[in-house]
């Protein structure tokens, strides 16, 4: 998720729930303004320099799970410093100035920040001064998710919220890593988050965004392509995550319905979306905010580096590498000093295979590491993507035949972290 949208997101969020406005979430991950900043003393082990009320959970997650990616363990006061973010009971807000209080009733609780924290903390346990209170507070979080899953399979930006794609794809993500199948995760009326993701899917019949996934339903209860939802839907029914690397064989992506829907197969569809998109300019882009003077699109240099991730890991990595080119060339002013944006650019250089170290003239983990803490000494035979640290393989295969205008099966497999 774009990272300027994900705090706006969680401003919207805590408006609603505070009932201060009646702007919803759904609608803040697409028009929502930037977060305006407050007198924020930002605390020691946190990452970046920024206001970390809507994001600080969330970039120090990101950072964690990008410096495990390419070798770093985080320093241990960082890894404290998320631990004591968590509540009693598992959850996770964006940010809690004072983690001492512990948290009440008025705490706003989030389901993206503590699915999120999950994957980050998953992802530093092996060399972590205590991997026991790391399993924990991982439990903690996981079993919190369950309680707050919506019947419909998946969940919302807040406990009891309207589910939407975003919400549910990071989630299934956590799901992954702890090694628990998405598929089984079932709410109370058995529903399953891939059936939740599976209801924002858009045909490929339709007209302005075919094979896309919605965020959620407008208002008359219209599906809508959002390219935001379709990268994150895209890896979380392929059971991977923003850590997702290359799949092998390549394959073109092709948009295909079947006479029963398939979240695989709604996917590759997603794949096929963003591919289109991409295609068009090289990243993709923003629309004008509500009252704006200028209505010129802007790129949307977060999203184009999630759509590189999906579709790399998707197969189609021949399609993700102008863009990743294009965030070579382009991404350095929208970067700069944020934790989480570093971390996006690095996870989609890995999806493709491109050393973030050499990334245009960045070296992306480099700057990572200079906004926190001074990370360990880098041991890359215990990253993120070891099988000791959690996940399991997932083998699908679409059969022959079952695929309409594909004369061969895929085969797609993948981590699910």
């Amino acid at each position: 998720m774009n990272t300027v949208r994900r705090g706006a997101t969680a401003l919207a969020a805590a408006t609603v729930l505070l009932g201060t406005g009646a702007a919803g979430a759904a609608g803040a991950a697409t028009t929502a303004p930037s977060p305006t900043p407050s007198a924020v003393t930002i605390p020691d082990g946190l990452y970046g320099t920024g206001d970390p009320t809507y994001d600080g959970v969330w970039r120090q997650s990101y950072a964690f799970l990008a410096q495990r990616a390419t070798g770093f363990q985080p320093a241990d006061k960082a890894v404290d410093w998320l631990l004591g973010q968590q509540c009693a009971d598992g959850s996770f807000s964006a940010f809690r100035a004072d983690a001492g209080t512990p948290c009440d009733a008025k705490t706003l609780r989030d389901t993206n920040a503590t699915a999120i924290a999950v994957q980050g903390l998953r992802a530093v346990r092996k060399q972590s001064a205590s991997p026991e209170t790391i399993d924990k507070a991982v439990k903690a979080g996981s079993d919190w998710l369950r309680t707050v899953q919506n019947k419909d399979g998946g969940w919302g930006y807040s406990p009891g919220g309207a589910s939407d794609a975003n919400s549910t794809s990071v989630v299934v993500g956590a799901l992954a890593a702890t090694g628990v199948r998405p598929g089984s995760f079932t709410s109370a009326e058995g529903r399953t988050p891939y059936d939740a993701l599976l209801s924002f899917a858009l045909p490929c019949s339709d007209k302005e965004g075919p094979g896309a996934f919605a965020y959620q339903p407008d208002k008359a209860g219209k599906l809508v392509a959002n390219a935001d939802a379709t990268a994150a839907a895209t890896l979380a029914g392929l059971g991977k995550s923003v850590v997702a690397t290359k799949a092998s064989p390549d394959q073109p992506p092709v948009c295909n319905d079947l006479s029963k829907p398939a979240i695989e197969r709604a996917s590759l569809n997603g794949a096929s979306y963003l591919a289109k998109a991409l295609a068009k300019t090289g990243h993709l882009t923003l629309p004008p905010m509500p009252g704006a003077t200028d209505t010129t699109e802007q790129p949307d240099v977060g999203n184009t580096a999630d759509a590189v991730v999906a579709l790399a890991a998707s197969g189609a990595s021949k399609e993700a590498k102008p863009a990743l080119e294009w965030l070579e060339k382009n991404s350095a002013a929208w970067a700069k000093g944020s934790p989480a944006a570093y971390a996006q650019l690095i996870l989609a250089a890995r999806a493709t295979e491109t050393d973030p170290r050499e990334f245009g003239t960045a070296d992306l983990v480099e700057q990572l590491n200079a906004t926190g803490p001074a990370p360990k000494t880098p041991d890359t035979s215990a990253s993120s993507t070891s099988d000791d640290e959690g996940g399991f393989d997932i083998w699908w295969i679409i059969g022959i035949g079952t695929v309409v205008g594909v004369g061969i099966g895929f085969l797609v497999s993948g981590r699910k972290k």
